[in-house]
This record gives structure tokens, C-alpha cells and sequence, in this order.
């Protein structure tokens, strides 16, 4: 008789190895990354070596590190400092605060606005993790790019929030609640692009704390000028950063990034004009209530921001990427025109 033979197979057929599981992942990011053609990504690492800037004077291993915090992309610096300084300055014409004050409270505000940028910077970057490899502006960034591993970033964090909370000890009591307030937002903001057309807002509520913040700092509480002056600038980041959105809009599309941009669509514009003028009268609210809305400093300082702003809203090129990021750069100069008319006033003691 045929002797038969049964086939067992082995259990290691059917139970892969950790080898090759992570091969699987390996395939898996690999493939996220071939929404892009090799030109393109060929681009994107250009670009990001052309951007590096004051990073290229580091060393070599420190670089991702500082691309995490957005060093050298200074531009989200300075419209989280600038709120601050709006809210200090009108703060110290109120109060007739001395000099050396005033310089302090804006240099730890400086400071802070680097240090907290960095790092919702880095917990953006950990939670959008899968999502930046999908956006042709974003595959380069240090996580997702594999130049930062995940404990790294963490560590990174774990020293910010010390300089953070060094920062927040040397004002004034009554801003420590509201400063630790401000990591809430700060952590809620990348998921808001995963669950609602309305991250901006979430983005809008976070990067002006610090016109919350400026009065109490400066040793003073005065909600109406407080509240008007903090609505007018979420008013004026909702507009400047879905002029930023409209930049990635093919992209978010297919990654499954919801946005205002995406929202609002050929309606942005329409939007951006409501925003503007709501914009207008809250802040000049702020300075009727304060006193300094007639003052020569403020009257010439919000005149040339808000024009600006609403030469940008008629301007820009909503499907043209390049133009996009050049008016939300431009936002700088716009909101530094109200910070150096607050500064005369306060140098000339203007206040009634």
C-alpha cells in the first residue's frame, strides 16, 4: 500500500515575526509617501534644506530638533508675541507702568512666545504624525521624516514646560492659572483638523492667550478692553490662518484634513470681510474703553493694520499657494504697525 503523507504546517507559517511585522509598517509609511512623485519629494527636501536659515549654523544634530520648535520659520513666533504685546502695552498706557516693567513683561513674553510655539509645534507634529507624510509642505518634518523619534520628542517637551513654567513664575500670581489654561488648546488644536472643518478656531483661541494674559501681567483687570481686544484678534487669526490653509487644500483633500479653507471654499473671501470688520469694531471697542482710541499712537497704528489687513483680504490669490504664504508673512509687519503706535503712546504718556 501508497504510505500517505499528511502535510502539517508549521505554526511559524502563519504567525509573522516581529522582523518581518516591522517590514509591514516600514511598506505601510513607504506607501503613504508615494502620493508624491519622486520630483516632488526631490522638492520638498530642497526646500527644506534652502529654509534651514540660522539652523545651518548648528551642529548637525541639534538641526531637527530646532526644525521641530520651527526656529527657523520665525513667522508663528511673532503672531503669538504680537497679541501679547497689544495687551501689555495698552495694559502699561493705563496704568502709567514704569519703563523697566514693561520692557521685562514684554521680554518674558518673547521668550515664552518661542518657547510655547515650540511646543505645540512639537505636539502638532506627534499627533499629525501619518497626516504629514501626505502633505507635500509637510513629509520633510523631523518626526515624520524618522530624523526625531517619538522619546525624543518627548523629552523635548518635558524641557519646555520647564522654561514654561519658569517663564510663568516670574509674572505676577494671578496669571498662573490662566498661563497653565493655555495648554489645554494648545494640546487640542491637532485634532480639531481630524473631527471638524474648524481647526482654525481651536488655532484662533490658542495663539492670542496671550492678549488674555498681558493685562494681569501688567497688574491690572479690565475685562471689556481684555475681552473686545482678545476677540479681535481671534477675528483676525481666523482670517490670516485660512489664508494659510488655502496653501495645502489639494493635499487635505486627500489626507482627510478638514479646514476652514476647505469649509469656506469660494466663500472665503465674503468670510474674511465679515471677520475684518467685526475685527475693526472690537478692536476699536478696546480703545474707547482704555482710553487711547482718539490717541495718536493707536489711531495711526490700527489704521495702517487694518487697512493692511483689508488690502490683503481684496488681494490674495486663494489658489495660488505662493501667494498665500506671502500675505499670512505679511501679517507681521500688519500687526507691528499697532504695536509701535501703542509704543508711542506709551512713551509720550498718552492715556486719559
Amino acid at each position: 500500500m501508497m504510505k500517505l503523507t499528511v502535510f502539517r504546517p508549521s505554526v511559524r507559517l502563519f504567525r509573522p515575526s516581529l522582523a518581518s511585522l516591522a517590514t509591514r509598517s516600514q511598506s505601510t509609511v513607504a506607501k503613504s509617501r508615494e502620493v508624491f512623485t519622486p520630483e516632488q519629494k526631490a522638492w520638498a527636501a530642497n526646500e527644506r534644506l534652502k529654509g534651514l536659515g540660522v539652523l545651518k549654523h548648528l551642529p548637525e544634530k541639534w538641526i531637527p530638533y530646532g526644525e521641530l520648535m520651527r526656529l527657523e520659520k520665525p513667522v508663528g513666533t511673532w503672531l503669538l508675541f504680537i497679541p501679547g504685546t497689544w495687551s501689555i502695552l495698552m495694559a502699561a498706557c493705563q496704568t502709567g507702568a514704569p519703563l523697566l516693567l514693561t520692557i521685562k513683561t514684554l521680554a518674558l513674553f518673547g521668550v515664552g512666545s518661542i518657547v510655547m510655539r515650540g511646543f505645540g509645534c512639537v505636539v502638532n507634529d506627534l499627533l499629525d504624525k501619518d497626516l504629514d507624510n501626505k502633505v507635500l509642505r509637510t513629509i520633510e518634518r523631523p518626526i515624520t521624516s524618522g530624523r526625531v523619534t517619538k522619546k525624543q520628542a518627548y523629552k523635548l517637551m518635558a524641557g519646555q514646560l520647564t522654561v514654561g513654567l519658569g517663564i510663568l513664575l516670574a509674572l505676577p500670581s494671578q496669571c498662573y492659572a490662566i498661563g497653565a489654561l493655555s495648554l489645554i488648546p494648545v494640546c487640542l488644536y491637532p485634532l480639531f483638523k481630524r473631527f471638524t472643518y474648524y481647526p482654525q478656531a481651536m488655532l484662533s483661541v490658542t495663539f492670542n492667550w496671550a492678549a488674555i494674559l498681558g493685562f494681569p501681567a501688567m497688574g491690572i483687570v479690565d475685562p471689556i478692553t481684555l475681552g473686545s481686544l482678545y476677540l479681535s484678534t481671534f477675528c483676525w487669526t481666523m482670517t490670516y490662518d485660512t489664508i494659510y490653509a488655502h496653501q495645502d487644500k489639494q493635499f487635505d483633500i486627500k489626507a482627510g484634513v478638514k479646514s476652514t479653507a476647505l469649509a469656506w471654499q469660494d466663500k472665503s473671501k465674503m468670510i474674511f470681510t465679515g471677520l475684518t470688520t467685526a475685527q475693526t469694531g472690537l478692536l476699536a471697542l478696546a480703545g474707547y474703553h482704555s482710553g487711547l482710541l482718539f490717541s495718536p499712537g493707536f489711531a495711526i497704528g490700527s489704521a495702517m493694520f487694518l487697512g493692511s489687513v483689508y488690502r490683503m483680504v481684496y488681494k490674495v490669490d486663494l489658489n495660488n499657494p505662493a501667494d498665500c504664504w506671502k500675505y499670512f508673512v505679511r501679517n507681521i509687519r500688519y500687526g507691528l504697525y499697532l504695536t509701535l503706535g501703542l509704543a508711542l503712546d506709551y512713551l509720550i504718556g498718552w492715556s486719559f
